[in-house]
Parts: structure tokens; sequence; C-alpha cells
């Protein structure tokens, strides 16, 4: 049964302020340089540890599967609504935008503050940490690395959405040519006895199998997070009702191919003994196939990729602030657009300061699990139970692009999602803990303000 795209509606307009100016090439863009930071470079590694093995494919291949199906959650909220802020949008709107769509919106806002720039600090300090194989930087050096990176990233996004985007392009470009060359020399040096030696018990299904398999996925899907980016600028794409699910199942399907293939070359070259144990993966690999100088290069190509991320993502959060501040949930402040190059640059240069503060003081491996933690259960799973009562609220006129098999694949996202949750192990209190406070601090705010649920409603819910 196909998708459906039907015709524009109205919530396509764009808001006050903002340009239309991203297209499907931008699109895919944005979402594959985001995808592809410095997460599956630096966890290749982890995951082969966790799981044993060249199994870990099966790792790689769960969080691909999880991300299709959570893609089609977001490609009908985000064909639905294509406004800034993305999710800051799905949720008022799923969980009704006086009541419980307040509380949901706001602690999504609220975790972006921590999380957003916990994102960003990731990337950066990743890149520093990688840039390691080049020069041996001391500590010192790496958190100044790390902050450089961020500041570089709040310049270059300050400017146009149609300069950002070429930007975007560029950096594509480089992510698909450092793919590809991997995958070449891969294959062009594959050997079948390294790659499919299996140790003993290695597809035993017991809970020790499956406790691996949760936590090699809470690695992968670190590094598909980003499909949904595009959904924080709907309203800066043309023809959002078309591109934004376009854009998000063609990067899915693109990088899962190119991840499955990397991975597959890596341990046809480089044994999972030792590659379990290297800290530099990739640079590893290209080092054993063609020797120091390419390693090298192959390393600024990494780090190419790590920094495009981190642009992309950087892009898309700047934008939930502002959304929130639209709605007069936040700071009035961040609604500001500006004057000239018509973008909120109050709101990237608040998220870009506390990324580079973040990327000083925090460290790689501590930073992925708490990001996982604090988002799986109001945005992601969230999500998944908005897109529900959406479907009984709303026509469906209203809903430009429907999911395959409705229902399925938001109930199956609801469980993976909470699996993982429960697989990141003590990173849960984190999460937990962030959810507590931002609703003491909603409560907080309804209480001086005199909204809900410290008030009656001022209008009727939409239906």
């Amino acid at each position: 049964m196909p998708a459906q795209l039907e015709p524009s509606t109205p919530h396509s307009a764009a808001p006050s302020g903002l340009e239309r100016g991203l297209g499907l090439r931008e699109a895919v863009a944005l979402n594959m340089i985001d995808m592809v930071g410095i997460g599956p470079f630096v966890v290749s590694a982890l995951v082969i540890r966790e799981m044993g093995g060249p199994q870990a494919l099966l790792a790689w291949i769960g969080g691909a599967v999880l991300a299709l199906l959570d893609a089609l959650v977001w490609s009908e909220l985000g064909a639905a609504m294509p406004r800034a802020g993305g999710s800051y949008v799905f949720l008022r709107e799923a969980f009704g935008g006086q009541r419980w769509g307040r509380l949901m919106s706001f602690l999504f806002v609220w975790q972006t503050l921590i999380q957003a720039p916990l994102v960003i600090a990731s990337g950066a300090i990743g890149f520093s940490q990688y840039a390691t194989y080049l020069h041996p930087f001391p500590a010192w050096q790496q958190k100044a690395l790390s902050g450089g990176v961020v500041l570089l990233l709040v310049v270059l996004l300050y400017r146009r959405i149609t300069t950002v985007g070429k930007i975007s392009v560029l950096l594509w470009i480089g992510v698909l040519a450092t793919m590809f060359w991997l995958i070449f020399g891969g294959a062009t040096h594959f050997n079948a006895r390294l790659a499919f030696t299996f140790p003993p018990g290695a597809f035993h299904l017991s809970w020790v199998f499956f406790a691996a398999l949760g936590g090699g996925m809470v690695n992968t899907v670190y590094t598909y997070w980003g499909y949904y980016n595009i959904c924080h600028l709907g309203g800066e794409m043309k023809q959002p009702e078309r591109n934004i699910p376009r854009g998000i199942l063609i990067s899915i399907a693109g990088i899962a191919v190119l991840y499955l293939l990397m991975q597959t070359s890596i341990l046809g070259v480089v044994p999972w003994q030792q590659a379990q144990n290297s800290p530099f993966l990739v640079s590893t690999f290209v080092e054993t196939i063609y020797g120091t100088r390419a390693a090298n290069l192959a390393t600024l190509m990494v780090l190419w990729i790590a920094f495009g991320s981190i642009f992309s993502a950087l892009l898309g959060y700047s934008r939930v602030p502002y959304s929130a501040a639209l709605d007069g949930n936040f700071f009035p402040v961040f609604a500001r657009v500006h004057p000239q190059k018509h973008f909120p640059h109050l709101s990237l240069l608040f998220l870009g300061a506390l990324a580079f503060l973040f990327s000083l003081f925090f460290r790689l491996a501590a930073v992925i699990k708490a990001i996982l933690a604090m988002r799986l259960l109001v945005q992601f799973i969230g999500q998944a139970v908005g897109v529900m009562l959406l479907r009984r609220r709303w026509p469906a006129e209203r809903l430009p692009f429907k999911m395959w098999l409705y229902p399925l694949p938001a109930l199956l996202t609801m469980l993976g999602w909470a699996g993982l949750f429960w697989a990141t192990g003590p990173a849960r209190k984190w999460g937990l803990l962030v959810i507590g406070l931002g609703v003491v601090a909603f409560l907080l705010r309804a209480r001086v303000v005199r909204e809900w649920p410290f008030a009656q409603d001022k209008q009727p819910e939409a239906v």
C-alpha cells in the first residue's frame, strides 16, 4: 500500500519572517550530514566490543529498522505541520494546545535547552578526540579545539538560509566522497574469513545476546539520528508536504546502505579482535590498506564529516526556541528574526554559547547515553502516541502524507524506543530527572501566568 501524497494544506504557509529556500536536494544533504557525523567512526569499535564479534552488524541493521519505522511518524507529522520547531509544534498540536500539549511541548523545549547543546558538544568533542590521530594534542588543547569548532559553526550559520543550503550541499559531497572511498577500499581488499569469523555461540538467542544487541543499538541509533532534522526547518522548506517525507526516507535508505557497506568493509580488513579496541578504527582501516599518508587524509575527511554533522544539527535546533517563543511558551526575545538575513539569530547564538561551554567540560561517552535517555520518552515515544491521536482528531485532508501499514509502525516505534531507553542503563535516571524538573518548571510558570492547569481554558480545543 503506497504512502499517499496529497495537495498542500494550509499548514504549508511559511511563518512570517522566514524564507522557504530549501528544496529536496538541500533536505537530503542536511539530513545526511547530520546523520553521518563523528558517530559511526567513534562507536564502531564500541558496537563490536558490545556484541563480541562480527555479529555487530545486527546492531546496525536493528538501528536502521527502528529509524525507518520512526521516520514514518516524523514524515506524517512533518508534512502536516511544516513549521519551524518541528517536535515542539508536533507535540503541542497532537496533545492539544490548551492542555496536555502545553506540557509536552514545554518539556521538549526544556530538554532541548540541555540536550541540543549536548549534541553539538558531543560532535565537537568527538572532533577534537579524533584529531589526536594526526597530532597528540594535550587535554587542554583538545578542549580549545572543541570550543573553536563550535564558534566556527556559529559564524558559518549566521547567514541567510539559501546560503546555508549551499554550504550544506558542499559538506554533503565530502560525506559521500569519504564513505565511497572507504567502501571501495574495503571491497578491493576484502577478506571474508576476517569479516565472517564468528566466535562460538555468537547467535545463541539468550538474554545475554539481546542485552548485548540493545547495548549495541544504543550506539548505532545515535549514528542514525538526524534523519528528522528538516522537520525543525519545516518553515523554510519548499513544497514541504512532499519534500519532508521524501527527504527523510531517502536519507535513511542511503545512510543505512552506506553504514552496512562500510562496517562490513572494515571487518573484512581489520580483525574484529583488534577493531574492538581501536579508538581510530577508520584511520587504522585505511592505514592497513594504503599506509600512513592515506590514513592521515582519511582522518581529515572524517573530521570534515564531523564538522558537517554538527553544522546541520545546530541549524535545526536553533529553530526550536524560536518556535516556542512565537507561541508564547518561551522568552519573547528568541522570536526575533534577523532583519536582513531572515533567520532566528538570537536562538542560534544562545544555543551556540551553551554548546561552547558544554564542549569544554564534558566527556563523549557519558554524553551519548545521556542524550538518548533525555529524548526518548518525551520526543520520540511522545510523537508516536501523538500521530495516533491526530489520526483520530484530524480529517484526512490535513494529513498530506500517511504512513504505510498504520498503526503498526507507530506501535513498533514505541516498543523499540522503550526498550532502548531501558538499555541506556544508569543514564535513565538523568533522563527522568530532566523530565521531572521540567514538569516542576512548567507548573511553576503556569501558576505565575495563571495558565492551565491553574486557570480555565481561554478557548476550546481545536478538533
